[in-house]
């Protein structure tokens, strides 16, 4: 599961440290010569049973459905050192004790790309307890949570923009006037303040207009997207797209970018080693112990190499599912044609877990004739129109921000008078529902959209 969520940036560094700690490990392809070579058992009781190491050699990873064209390899966009890795780089400094390690990675794999974790709490302690078979308490998981805070960019890891814009406040040096006064509007009277109801703001306070000015003005210089500052600052990096879909004559060809797809294989000189000792017929107990440790090396490097395999199928059964569903689509390139599909749809095709779809969907890339897209922006809710026809939320959400780029913005459109609109254009879309696609696509509400 782990190795699902890495992007090929991360999966290649993943796969260097582990050739690093491990020497049983090594990038490349097997030689012929060491193909041929065979072994007999041993079966003797309390022996090391070696041939699973020396004759059952992992296949070779170079498998039809990876990419072999080259230039695939080396296409670049955009942000290669992701904000996930930036917060990584940073915990390895934090004092936590081996048991909180891996809930603090948690913690942060769960954390948005602008910085926010949205998930409740509770239900990040149940995915510990069953993916990760950590059993953690609620107090546990907030102590870390509020390290993780401590993190740069200021405000990271907050669970709302109320605490992310207070977190910001409190790790200034300087508390002046203007920052007590900011952190006590955002901690009292912060629906009022998100409202712009000033004057009741500085009468409720007790604070002067140039007292209230100052604060407002201290407020408004905050970040309220963490993570987007640190998404900016490696935008000339590198995205490499996991996989690549060409289309011929009507037929899509979907391949996994080469470098999603390390050649690795055993060693040869520990085989060899472990092959001596085994013949030995005097083994010291020294020997016995070394064959021991070599047996752990090598179990280790054949699990990672099995792994990263079962990697790439779950990711190329992922992503054909996906691409077969929206084959309309992937035919035209118009969003028009985009069918509503939600992971569950994903999952039952190819008889995998939501969560396993939920990874691979929010971290991957496709590079497609239409551009490099997310996985995750495919998917979509359904809703029928006036016609009765099942029409994709997305194809709704562009309506909306179409009618919202249009809208006199002397006198910005309410959520009703939204809804109104796209009923007009065959949408029936709730009030409720609109202001939920409008906070989705980060659109303020009427009176914050208002310019003199």
């Amino acid at each position: 599961m782990k190795l699902i969520q890495l992007t090929t940036t991360e999966l290649e560094q993943k796969v260097k440290n582990e050739i690093e700690e491990n020497p049983a490990l090594e990038q490349g392809k097997e030689s012929l010569e060491n193909e041929s070579n065979e072994f007999e058992s041993d079966n003797d009781e309390g022996d090391v049973n070696v041939d699973d190491y020396l004759s059952d050699e992992p296949e070779d990873f170079n498998q039809n459905y990876y990419s072999n064209q080259e230039e695939n390899t080396n296409f670049q966009t955009k942000s290669s050192l992701s904000f996930h890795q930036f917060l990584d780089n940073q915990s390895k400094n934090l004092i936590l004790k081996n048991s909180e390690k891996p809930i603090c990675e948690f913690l942060i794999g769960s954390i948005d790309e602008s910085g926010y974790l949205r998930r409740e709490i509770d239900d990040i302690i149940d995915d510990l307890a069953f993916t990760q078979n950590i059993i953690a308490t609620k107090d546990e998981v907030l102590s870390i949570l509020e390290k993780i805070q401590d993190l740069d960019p200021p405000g990271v890891g907050a669970r709302s923009l109320q605490e992310c814009l207070l977190i910001q406040l409190k790790k200034k040096n300087n508390l002046k006037d203007s920052v007590i006064n900011s952190i006590n509007i955002l901690e009292n009277e912060f629906e009022i303040f998100s409202k712009k109801k000033f004057s009741k703001l500085s009468e409720k306070l007790n604070l002067s207009q140039e007292e209230l000015k100052g604060s407002i003005e201290e407020i408004s210089r905050l970040n309220p997207k963490p993570g987007g500052s640190i998404t900016s600052e490696f935008s000339n990096n590198t995205i490499i797209p996991d996989f690549i879909l060409t289309i011929e004559d009507g037929n899509f060809i979907v391949e996994l970018n080469k470098r999603n797809s390390p050649e690795l294989r055993l060693s040869n000189s520990y085989k060899n080693i472990l092959e001596g000792y085994k013949n030995d017929p005097k083994k010291t107990k020294s020997q016995n112990q070394a064959m021991q440790f070599l047996k752990q090396k090598l179990d280790s490097a054949k699990w990672f190499i099995e792994a990263i395999e079962q990697r790439h199928q779950t990711l190329f059964q992922t992503v054909n599912a996906i691409v077969n569903f929206q084959k309309q689509y992937f035919l035209s390139g118009e969003e028009i044609n985009l069918k509503p599909m939600i992971l569950k749809d994903i999952a039952e095709i190819i008889n995998m877990d939501i969560s396993t779809i939920s990874r691979v969907a929010n971290s991957k890339y496709i590079e497609t004739p239409y551009g490099i897209k997310l996985l995750k922006s495919y998917f979509s809710e359904g809703m029928k129109n006036k016609e009765g026809e099942e029409i994709s939320t997305i194809e709704i959400k562009n309506m909306l921000k179409e009618i919202v780029d249009k809208e006199n913005k002397n006198k910005p459109l309410s959520d009703i008078e939204l809804s109104n609109k796209l009923s007009d254009k065959g949408y029936k879309v709730a009030r409720r529902t609109v202001s939920k696609y409008r906070e989705q696509l980060d659109i303020s509400v009427a009176r914050l959209r208002k310019e003199l």
